[in-house]
């Protein structure tokens, strides 16, 4: 009996997106780690800029908030504009702006200078994320959780090892040796440019969509009840960004103004910081692909409140102690937050992945600017007794529907065509 050809071709899609792509996941999720530790380092040489252009603490802020902001202006759209027209080379490009950023600031002489340098690196992470998260989904084979937090944890891992780069190479020689870190760069973009070759063959394929697949789901709850479960994801991570925005920019001084520590053993205590997020993120998206993506979220950020409201209040051993638990436990909540969402909005997950994202930036650059601020009239030890509160803002996650789990099997990857 003569099978029809549109049947054939539908099966060979249905094969290709059940098969979990191991080796594009990891080349993304290096990819990440090679982007986020070249945006990770500039905090950790924030005191290098404070004494050669004698910065306050809100100009500080400033060069985050800065950062951030050029980081996440630009991803919902260029989320909105892959919807309809997939990129598969932007992802080498937005590498291309980062390396631009790395040359001007080693070549930086003066505040201005700096702040556009990294601003340009904030541009080439807004262009690199909501398409390296496409390409994560569309790798995953059904497995959205565990795509989400491999592509995440190298960013991670990435952020906690740019400190360690920035007090090996730049610490006691200056911010110019910014420009060793150009060959993570090219290393980058050549590595994209191959994902990209990969991504435009996978547009071929006439996949079924996730929106093909739902006829449930997501797909039973009011527009409003969708409207409000975003709204209360979107302010969970505001708590998790903007604590963490407290830990990322302002731990070194943390550390150095209450403890005495030198600037190279706070980078070291901001790399184990930053080591902890970064096993907290391959932990998060398995764990809410088995359990329900709710009870993580919920879990992940209300569960951090008792080691945030203890933390301003120890010592220097207790303090790095109990750091390791806070951004294990905090970190796992963004891939199940962002698998979550996709699977409200299915058919938008460029959109999703750069609102989310970029709103996480903008927080985290928010928090920096304004944590500064305060700084300046307080002290740094006040943000922390004032941030330690954030977390409690989990409780809201109890009311987030329960969606059915078993659906976002077959949210295996977003439109193509």
């Amino acid at each position: 009996m003569q099978q029809n050809p549109g049947t054939d071709r539908k099966d060979v899609a249905s094969r290709v997106t059940q098969l979990t792509v191991f080796p594009i996941l990891v080349a993304i999720s290096f990819s990440h780690l090679l982007n986020d530790s070249i945006q990770s380092f500039i905090p950790s040489i924030y005191p290098l800029f404070k004494g050669a252009f004698h910065l306050n603490f809100a100009q500080i802020g400033l060069i985050t908030f800065t950062t951030q902001l050029t980081g996440s202006l630009l991803q919902p759209v260029v989320g909105m504009v892959t919807d309809r027209r997939p990129q598969p080379f932007s992802l080498a490009m937005g590498m291309t702006f980062t390396l631009a950023g790395l040359v001007l600031l080693s070549l930086t002489q003066s505040y201005g200078i700096l702040l556009a340098s990294v601003a340009l690196i904030g541009v080439g992470s807004s262009v690199f994320h909501p398409e390296s998260s496409r390409v994560a989904n569309m790798a995953s084979g059904g497995r959205r959780g565990l795509a989400q937090s491999v592509f995440q944890v190298g960013g991670n891992f990435g952020t906690s090892l740019g400190p360690l780069l920035a007090a090996l190479i730049i610490a006691s020689r200056g911010w110019s040796r910014a420009i060793w870190f150009s060959p993570l760069a090219l290393v980058g973009i050549v590595i994209l440019w191959q994902v990209g070759r990969w991504y435009k063959e996978r547009l071929g394929i006439k996949s079924h969509t996730a929106a093909q697949h739902l006829s449930g789901g997501a797909h039973r709850l009011s527009r409003g009840r969708i409207a409000v479960s975003v709204i209360i994801l979107l302010v969970l991570i505001f708590s998790k960004y903007f604590y963490l925005s407290g830990i990322g920019s302002y731990y070194t001084f943390y550390l150095i103004t209450k403890f005495g520590a030198s600037v190279r053993s706070a980078q070291i205590h901001l790399f184990l910081f930053q080591f902890a997020v970064a096993a907290g993120t391959i932990i998060g998206g398995p764990v809410g692909d088995r359990i329900g993506r709710k009870w993580v979220i919920w879990g992940s950020i209300l569960g951090v409140a008792p080691f945030t409201l203890v933390l301003p209040y120890v010592g220097l051993s207790a303090t790095t102690v109990l750091a390791f638990p806070i951004g294990l436990i905090l970190a796992s909540a963004m891939p199940s937050i962002l698998v979550y969402a996709q699977e409200l909005l299915p058919g938008n997950f460029g959109l999703i992945s750069g609102l989310f994202f970029g709103f996480a930036f903008g927080m985290g650059g928010i928090g920096s600017a304004v944590l500064g601020t305060i700084a300046d009239h307080t002290s740094i030890q006040y943000i922390y007794r004032l941030t330690a509160f954030l977390p409690l803002l989990g409780l809201i996650a109890l009311f987030l529907p329960n969606l059915d789990s078993r659906r976002s099997i077959a949210l295996t990857t977003d439109s193509v065509s």
